[in-house]
């Protein structure tokens, strides 16, 4: 892992998903030159409490015409589509990106253990949100509570000043904001998915 030179506009995707409660999830993934410029916008599909979370994003990725661009990849949390996780060293290994992942709040392991249970493969899935590692604080706005971060193929250091760099408008940054929004108003026109 090598030490970043991180520029002010340092190529980021940023993914999130769409709020749906069974079937087919979108996910959207929205790439920013820093916190200012949106260079374009992709989207997959994944299922709802599925195990295929991981390999839609890096397909996603690699087969963009962004993807000799992409600096660092930003995710939203560790799972998406209700419990469907995201390796994010499956990720790192296979497309050579760094990987931050974004907390709103420090997870409740004890609690995402039980809801589980119910899931097939619940081991498998807990061991990769597990797996994610050690949770760090970042504070992005002064007198707003932290966001939390886990991060691979990244220093801490590095992973803490990109994210502080790309929270302009709100603590979360610019790439997952806009990724939000989009994935938001996806949902609200309920596109044949």
């Amino acid at each position: 892992m090598k030490k970043f030179h991180i520029k002010s506009e340092i190529r980021i995707l940023g993914i999130d998903d769409s709020a749906s409660l069974c079937g087919k999830v979108i996910i959207v993934g929205t790439f920013f030159r820093g916190s200012t410029w949106l260079d374009g916008v992709i989207y997959s599909k994944i299922e709802y409490d599925g195990m295929d979370g991981t390999d839609a994003i890096i397909k996603m990725i690699q087969s963009s015409k962004h993807y000799t661009q992409i600096r660092i990849i930003m995710l939203d949390g560790i799972t998406y589509a209700g419990f469907n996780p995201i390796d994010i060293h499956k990720i790192y290994y296979e497309t050579s990106i760094p990987v931050i992942v974004i907390i709103r709040k420090i997870p409740n392991f004890k609690k995402i253990k039980a809801a589980l249970k119910h899931l097939r493969h619940s081991n498998e899935r807990f061991e990769i949100i597990k797996r994610a590692g050690k949770i760090s604080s970042v504070f992005t706005k002064k007198n707003l509570d932290p966001v939390y971060i886990q991060y691979v193929g990244i220093h801490k250091g590095d992973a803490k000043h990109i994210v502080k760099l790309t929270s302009i408008r709100s603590k979360i940054p610019e790439p997952l904001r806009i990724a939000h929004i989009i994935a938001t108003k996806i949902n609200t026109v309920k596109l044949k998915i």
